[in-house]
């Protein structure tokens, strides 16, 4: 491994990752005695199998995509939640939805999701009763598959543009979307808008190969630790966040991170449950990702528990 850890995040201005990036820019990895890097990778399966690869050290995501390179999670761990609960919130236009937390409201609309993330969407319209298929058009936003996209402002923008009548993509592109008059919060299921089950479809890890745990155990710990100390650091203090922002986003997203991190501070949360693995592996095997249930230890490596509660 080289001396610079890679860690590649494939959703890059947003609030659910952002944890990883604050341990960077804070210098929580610093001073753990890691030089690691984030940096943007889309789409999340090429990130995925860039770690397996070895060509990154770490991979910040929704942690059931880490099935499309490791079956049966053979080979990969979770080692800390970076924030809980499923990531994305469904906009629409303005007076579209009759009731919101109903998914049934987008019949017949065009919606823009990245192809992984849409699975989430596509399990809630079949569970409501509908054909995924036939009875709303889900595709992909222009741009979104370009290594360094920022998928909820190109949602955003094409919501404004008209190419879609909304999307399920993450909290900052709903923020921003709802700043500029063009969209407004239908289903935030991590907050109660919508059915209680998709709550817990997955949750956002930072996924190491059992290989480099094996090998560099020790960076692996300090890596945990800077996660672990840059939640406490935005728990703390929200407003930390515009200053990384304005370093690292595009202009409307650095204005307005600041603000999501303060509403979902209670989310950066480092304890990965046996029943938030159980409700992920579910979803995961409903939707065609993983074959036969696992158990937690295949999932989430036990020995870096300890460093999710260490006190400063």
């Amino acid at each position: 491994m080289a001396d610079i850890l890679r860690i590649a995040t494939s959703d890059w201005a947003t609030n659910s990752f952002f944890p990883a990036l604050a341990a960077e820019e804070l210098g929580f990895f610093r001073a753990e005695g890691i030089d690691a890097r984030v940096e943007p990778l889309q789409p999340g399966e090429k990130a995925m199998a860039e770690l397996k690869a070895g060509a990154l050290a770490f991979v910040a995501h929704a942690a059931h995509l880490a099935l499309t390179a490791f079956p049966q999670w053979q080979g990969a761990r979770c080692v800390v939640r970076l924030s809980h609960g499923t990531p994305w919130l469904l906009v629409l236009r303005p007076g579209l939805a009759a009731t919101k937390g109903d998914v049934r409201v987008i019949r017949g609309l065009r919606i823009g999701a990245a192809p992984l993330p849409a699975l989430s969407l596509r399990r809630l319209l079949r569970d409501a009763g509908l054909d995924d298929e036939q009875d709303v058009t889900i595709r992909p936003v222009p741009g979104g598959d370009a290594p360094d996209a920022s998928y909820g402002l190109l949602a955003a923008n094409a919501l404004e543009a008209g190419i879609v009548d909304g999307f399920w993509a993450n909290a900052l592109g709903a923020e921003i979307a709802v700043r500029r008059g063009i969209g407004e919060v239908v289903m935030d299921v991590r907050r109660g808008l919508g059915p209680s089950a998709a709550r817990d479809f997955t949750f956002v890890a930072l996924i190491a190969t059992e290989r480099m745990i094996a090998a560099e155990p020790d960076r692996v710990a300090a890596a945990v630790r800077g996660i672990v100390k840059a939640q406490r650091a935005l728990r703390a203090d929200p407003s930390v966040a515009t200053a990384i922002g304005r370093r690292r986003f595009p202009p409307d997203a650095a204005e307005a991170i600041a603000t999501l991190v303060a509403r979902d501070k209670d989310f950066y949360d480092p304890v990965i449950s046996p029943e938030a693995v159980v409700a992920m592996n579910d979803f995961a095997r409903s939707v065609g990702l993983l074959g036969a249930a696992v158990p937690y230890e295949q999932v989430v490596d036990p020995r870096f528990a300890p460093l999710w509660k260490e006190t400063p």
